[in-house]
Formats: C-alpha cells, sequence, structure tokens
C-alpha cells in the first residue's frame, strides 16, 4: 500500500479545498465554454497557469505548509489532478497554462527555447495547445502528413491539418507535430504562435468535456523560425516521436487520476444525494469505492515509476489510463442507475460526469492503443505478471 509523504498529502488537502470552488461553476462552463475567462481568480488557478514551469524559470511557485510546488513531479500532478477533476474536470481542462506543451518544451527544448516559452508563460495566464492528432489519421506518426519544409536558411514553412487540440482556439502559443522527411526519424516538433498567418483553429462542437473546447487546426503556410524547431540539438534518436512518447509517458499518469477524479465525483455524487440505500445497493456502491482505491493506487504506482525512471513506467502508465477511462464511464453509468429513469434531466451534474467520462477514453490514446502497450512490456520482460 502506498502512502502520501506530508508534502503530498499538503498538496491533496490544498488542492480538495480549491476543487470545492470549482463544482459551482461545473455547469456554467458546460453551458458556455468561455466562462472560464470569467472565473481565472479562482484559487485554483494560482497552480494551473504556472504547473511544470520548472524552478529556474518560476520564481514564485505556490507554497503550500511551508513546501514549494512547482508540478513538475508526476506524483504530485496525479494527486492534484484527482482532486481537482472531482470538483470539476471542464474546469481543470480549460485553464490557462503550460501543461502537455509544457512537458514536451522541457523535454526537447534548448535554454534559448525554454526561456522564451517559459518566460510568455509567467507574464500572464496563457493558453497552450498540444497538436499531434491528424483528421483520419489520429495519432499514427507513421502516417502523419503535416510537413515542415525549409525556407531559406532562417525559416522553415508548416503545411497541413490538426484535429480534436484542446483550448487551440483561444491559445496563444502552442507545439506542432510534423514531418520532415519519410521514416520514423522525419518527425519533429516546433514551437508556433497562434497570432502567426495561416494558423486557424475552429473549435468543434462536443457534448462533453465542453470546456476544453477542441478544435480543427489548419496550418496554411505558417512560417515557422530555425530557433522554434525543438531538439535540433539533440540527436536525431531523441527528436520527434521518441520523445512525444516519453512526454505522454509523463503526462499519461495524470490523465488517469482525471478519469479517477470523475469516476469519484459520480461516487461521492450517490453517496450525498441517495441518502437511504438498499443492501444490494449499498453493495453496489461500496464495491465501486474500492475499485477507486484500487486504480488510486496503481495511478500512485505508475507515477512513481515515472519519477523514478523505472523501465516499466511507460506500461504501468497504460495500464492506470486503460483502466481509469473504463472505470470513469462505468462508475458515472451506475451513478445514475441509482437515481432511476429521468436521472439525466433531474440531476444535470450527474449527466455532465456522465458526458465529460466517455472524453477520458480518447485523451493520450485509447484503450486499444494501451492494452498494445501492456502487451509489449509482457512479451519484453518489462513488466511482471504479478
Amino acid at each position: 500500500m502506498i502512502e502520501l509523504d506530508d508534502r503530498t498529502l499538503a498538496m491533496q488537502r490544498r488542492a480538495r479545498a480549491w476543487a470545492q470552488e470549482l463544482k459551482p461553476l461545473a455547469l456554467e462552463l458546460d453551458q458556455d465554454p468561455d466562462a472560464i475567462h470569467r472565473h481565472l481568480d479562482v484559487g485554483i488557478m494560482s497552480y494551473l497557469t504556472r504547473v511544470t514551469v520548472p524552478p529556474e524559470f518560476n520564481p514564485d511557485p505556490v507554497v503550500i505548509d511551508g513546501h514549494r510546488f512547482y508540478g513538475t513531479g508526476t506524483l504530485e500532478r496525479v494527486v492534484f489532478a484527482e482532486e481537482a477533476a472531482a470538483g470539476d474536470a471542464g474546469m481543470l481542462l480549460a485553464a490557462p497554462g503550460p501543461v502537455m506543451s509544457g512537458v514536451l518544451v522541457d523535454a526537447m527544448g534548448d535554454e534559448q527555447q525554454k526561456k522564451w516559452f517559459y518566460t510568455r508563460i509567467m507574464e500572464k495566464p496563457t493558453w497552450t495547445f498540444f497538436a499531434l492528432t491528424e483528421p483520419d489519421r489520429g495519432s499514427d506518426a507513421g502516417a502523419m502528413s503535416t510537413t515542415l519544409t525549409p525556407d531559406g536558411d532562417d525559416h522553415f514553412v508548416l503545411r497541413g491539418a490538426k484535429h480534436y487540440i484542446g483550448n487551440a482556439a483561444r491559445a496563444d502559443l502552442g507545439i506542432v507535430f510534423a514531418r520532415t522527411r519519410p521514416g520514423p526519424l522525419g518527425v519533429t516538433a516546433v514551437l508556433i504562435e497562434t497570432s502567426a498567418a495561416g494558423f486557424t483553429a475552429e473549435p468543434l462542437e462536443t457534448i462533453g468535456l465542453r470546456g476544453l473546447r477542441i478544435t480543427a487546426v489548419t496550418l496554411d503556410d505558417v512560417r515557422v523560425p530555425a530557433g522554434q524547431v525543438l531538439g535540433r540539438h539533440l540527436r536525431a534518436t531523441q527528436r520527434g516521436m521518441w520523445s512525444a512518447v516519453q512526454g505522454l509517458n509523463r503526462l499519461r499518469p495524470g490523465v488517469a487520476a482525471f478519469g479517477l477524479g470523475i469516476a469519484r465525483a459520480a461516487y461521492e455524487y450517490v453517496l450525498d444525494n441517495r441518502r437511504t440505500l438498499s443492501a444490494a445497493e449499498r453493495h453496489r456502491l461500496d464495491r465501486l469505492g474500492l475499485r477507486l482505491t484500487e486504480l488510486r493506487q496503481l495511478i500512485w504506482r505508475s507515477a512513481i515509476a515515472v519519477d523514478d525512471n523505472e523501465p516499466a513506467a511507460g506500461y504501468l502508465a497504460s495500464a492506470a489510463k486503460a483502466r481509469a477511462s473504463r472505470l470513469a464511464e462505468e462508475a458515472t453509468l451506475e451513478a445514475l442507475g441509482y437515481f432511476g429513469p429521468g436521472a439525466r434531466l433531474d440531476h444535470p451534474l450527474l449527466d455532465k460526469l456522465a458526458r465529460d467520462a466517455r472524453g477520458v477514453e480518447f485523451m493520450e490514446g485509447t484503450g486499444n492503443i494501451q492494452k498494445l502497450n501492456l502487451f509489449t512490456g509482457l512479451v519484453q520482460g518489462s513488466l511482471r505478471r504479478d
């Protein structure tokens, strides 16, 4: 049984308190995704706007009970993500901050790129995006069609399209993956500003996680300075998708915690709103509570593995993410069953949780991708069968 130390427990307590501020805003954001702009003063934003900014660029981190928090540790982020998502997943995803892009800049950026990126982040609340997925191709790097071609000595030109990209319509800057040549080493990533000519982002209609403002991005001859191509100082094998995979391994435990938070919110909704339960209902609810505890332990174990650079880290992260996306859907549907046929109409917050839960499956790889990764770990002996 993994137990949190005093430092991480302090973060958990503060995040739980912050999450209480999010619950009253959940349905407002679901109706109007732009409502996030009206609520940048809630306490949780002090952490979200700077999470993953390393100490050398963050002179003013969040301090809780004497501990300084930068959000660079995976365990810290998963503990925070569960609590915040239990408050409202939509507000968590809608918030400004570096998050995914910050993880990749930290992994691939040179000192000048890091300074440029993190300075922008620290100036004001800044939305970012991470553009990997393409229409009709998903996140299959081998089929990627977005291209990055030289245009003189100092610039490149970016052409293509990306799909299902969170926050791109409200972002100031972000990361785009593109292909420079055929083959597995031909994929790279670039930093771009959304104000660049040729960049457009159109929001897509969604039924869940509406605060995220998922968008379709078009890249029509977007000029990119050579200095914004990430990983140019690294070996070819350390650029592009290799770094993306390492970054996703660091992010997947957080996505799993996000799914756990949604499932826990549904569980707690039943506890708060069904005062009388039959023996069978109590048994089912208790069983759901045990499943939440089991998943939490797996997520914490995967986060520790990532922080410790264990060989099995990526496989454990896949296991946690696959189980979390399934439990989020099952828990929210089970919770609706406690309130009868009209539950979605009579309990709009529970209806929102059920809609949001479906989105977890598509974040950082679907269940089939995670299971394939797990199978690879078992075959290679990197993941123990016990």
